[in-house]
């Protein structure tokens, strides 16, 4: 018996107990493939095939995956490779195999490493940063804009992306209105990524789960860096101040920054005086896009608006002409 037909022997006998959440496809002189499933999305199938000088020459190693990226693959390959060097002469294939099974273990990131990837590439170098924590199978995001500064923590479930990412706010110097739109908004895109909607319209496509790490980390750098050097609409200063400590935590202070719906930036005083001065019909429309102004703090309806300025008018009219009948 030859030392390859030894070897494949062996592999029959062992692969399964030894090599946990794997499959023996193929056992044969002319190729052997293994697949390893931790879980749907955490699955490597190995494959290895032998000239006829093996062992003392390396065997012939292809990674597949369907989830897994062609880059991440790529380099696990040449490192498995360079194992296999390490053992000419002597059997590789379980040497390799157990690399695989262990990385696939201490690389809980590697089902997102595509995501992270792009991610990445929209990161301003000098002010932002990404942090891979393979031991606690999350990333930790830190982005500034100025004196303004957030850091998240992002924690990815063993099921994913079946299962949303777990989002945590670590610090934020924002002001509390955008530290609050900034957590909400990247669970609402987390939660979207994993579940349909709960009125479903006619003429929507089916739904397709999608993975949420790209899409919350891709909403947290462009926000962040968004706003801080925006102007508000109506007076056209910068509506932050330079120093996050100088921010107006008064909500309803003339210096408050107000986001309206269409994702533009007002000072509450503007904006304020901006819905309940004339022209009323038709609502206020931003003077940015031109879509129409929603806000939580002014939700009566333009004619409502209109009644209130009528009538503050003609008080007006009455204090002043008492004041010229008495001057």
């Amino acid at each position: 018996m030859s030392i390859l037909e030894e070897e494949l022997k062996e592999l029959r006998q062992c692969v399964p107990r030894v090599i946990a959440d794997s499959t023996v496809e193929a056992c044969v002189p002319a190729m052997v493939r293994v697949k390893i499933e931790k879980t749907k999305y955490k699955q490597i199938t190995a494959c290895f095939q032998f000239d006829p000088q093996y062992p003392k020459s390396r065997a012939l190693i292809e990674l597949k995956s369907r989830y897994i990226s062609e880059k991440l693959l790529d380099g696990l390959t040449k490192l498995s490779e360079e194992l296999a060097d390490k053992n000419l002469g002597k059997p590789q294939v379980l040497h390799v195999l157990r690399f695989v099974r262990n990385f696939i273990d201490e690389n809980p990131l590697c089902c997102c490493s595509e995501e992270i990837s792009n991610v990445k590439k929209k990161l301003i170098e000098g002010t932002d940063e990404l942090k891979l924590r393979q031991k606690t199978s999350s990333v930790v995001l830190k982005v500034k804009e100025g004196q303004y500064y957030l850091k998240y923590n992002l924690t990815v479930p063993e099921n994913y992306p079946d299962q949303q990412i777990k989002i945590e706010e670590k610090e934020c110097n924002y002001p509390p209105v955008f530290r609050r739109w900034f957590l909400a908004q990247s669970v609402e895109i987390a939660r979207q990524c994993v579940e349909p909607p709960k009125k479903k319209k006619p003429k929507d496509p089916p739904f397709v789960l999608r993975p949420s790490m790209e899409p919350v980390v891709s909403f947290l750098i462009d926000e962040a860096h968004r706003y801080v050097n925006s102007e508000c609409k109506m007076c056209r200063k910068k509506a932050f101040p330079d120093d996050p400590k100088a921010v107006e935590l008064d909500e309803y202070g003339a210096l408050h920054v107000e986001r309206v719906y269409c994702g533009h930036i007002y000072h509450y005083k503007c904006l304020d005086t901006y819905i309940k001065t004339p022209p009323f019909q038709k609502g206020k429309m931003c003077h940015t896009c031109g879509s129409r102004i929603f806000h939580d703090k002014w939700k009566l309806t333009a004619e409502t608006v209109e009644a209130r300025w009528a009538h503050k008018q003609a008080k007006q009219r009455e204090l002043d002409e008492v004041v010229d009948f008495l001057s």
